[in-house]
């Protein structure tokens, strides 16, 4: 998305709600010219600036705004979606007022439209594609919940389940539930059972996009601990790997960087940015879990990773996680822009290689 440095005729700053969004005009110097209240519709928007000449619309993302930036791109004007957690001046500021956010929007924009760091919305397709990769983790989630449910009720009846994993567990732990607590855990179980069958049904379809649209997960998938689920999800999440001129960028871009606050010889360790993606962060921090853990194979990554901790100190074990996931991060960006074969011991090897021609 390219943005006009050059201050515009007029500039709107759009605070989206669920219901009603507040807009507010500026003209080129600046000054207040109109102000309201607009339905969150598309009728109502095109009615408001379908007719209108084209505008700068600042807008912030959110529930609403991949499709709202539709329709006022359709009438003709220059939207700028803005990042919430990198515009200081909007996200932390202690007078929430929907005037007062429109307001910061169209001078913000007005000035340099960079000052509210714009983000561009994924194509249709990938953002159709990752809704399915979400549903997913919902029904992941109320399965986990639903365990959890039947483990605790067991317990405080003086019954412990038997290991298992959620995907056996209803079938398992159904001898074990006693008598007088079938009626209550019996219909759990057979809803475990559901979802079990609904979330292979997504695991299908998961693979099935990611060894027939998206072909370049299989570059990802060939590293240790990453697997169609989470190779799909970094190529649906990054979408276009070239609009990050370096790898190492990556990482900071889905919030895997510490914070930094450095003020004169002070510079303390802080906890990571936990910016961009959730979800796609959640599964990296998981296939670095995996790497670190004891199935985990024999590479570089493991190696690092394993030295981190290694090193003890606080929540050493925690920070080595998110260093190998954002390293992995890294990797995984390398791979696809490349189109490299994965080496598990590539730097292993060229280390020992350099050792035998100093030797």
């Amino acid at each position: 998305m390219k943005t006009n440095a050059i201050v515009p005729e007029t500039t709107v700053g759009l605070d989206l709600g669920d219901r009603f969004s507040y807009f507010l005009f500026l003209d080129r110097d600046g000054e207040v010219v109109e102000h309201g209240r607009v339905a969150t519709s598309e009728v109502a928007l095109t009615r408001k600036f379908g007719r209108l000449p084209p505008m700068r619309i600042a807008i912030e993302t959110g529930m609403h705004s991949r499709w709202v930036q539709k329709v006022l791109e359709a009438a003709e004007h220059e939207v700028i979606v803005a990042n919430p957690r990198k515009v200081r001046l909007i996200g932390n500021n202690d007078t929430k007022d929907d005037r007062l956010d429109a307001e910061r929007l169209a001078r913000l924009a007005r000035v340099d439209p960079k000052l509210l760091s714009p983000v561009q919305h994924r194509g249709a397709r990938a953002h159709v594609d990752l809704t399915i990769l979400r549903s997913r983790d919902i029904l992941v989630a109320a399965r986990t919940q639903m365990v959890n449910h039947v483990r605790g009720v067991l317990k405080a009846h003086g019954t412990r389940p038997k290991k298992c994993s959620t995907r056996c567990f209803e079938s398992r732990v159904e001898e074990n539930v006693p008598k007088e607590l079938q009626p209550a855990l019996f219909p759990v179980l057979e809803t475990l059972g559901t979802l079990n069958i609904k979330i292979r049904d997504y695991d299908r379809k998961i693979k099935d996009l990611a060894n027939n649209r998206y072909p370049e997960t299989q570059l990802l998938t060939a590293v240790n601990g990453v697997g169609d689920l989470i190779g799909l999800s970094y190529v649906l999440t990054l979408e276009e790997p070239r609009r990050f001129k370096e790898s190492r960028t990556v990482g900071a871009f889905l919030g895997l960087r510490p914070r930094q606050r450095q003020s004169g010889s002070k510079d303390p360790e802080l906890r990571i940015t936990k910016a961009g993606d959730r979800d796609l962060r959640r599964l990296l921090i998981q296939a670095a879990n995996y790497i670190l853990g004891p199935f985990g194979k024999d590479c570089d990554l493991r190696r690092w990773g394993l030295k981190l901790t290694a090193r003890g100190g606080k929540n050493a074990k925690k920070r080595a996680k998110t260093a190998v996931a954002r390293k992995l991060a890294v990797l995984l960006h390398r791979l696809w822009v490349t189109g490299e074969v994965y080496e598990p011991l590539r730097q292993a090897s060229r280390q020992k290689n350099a050792g035998k021609q100093r030797a």
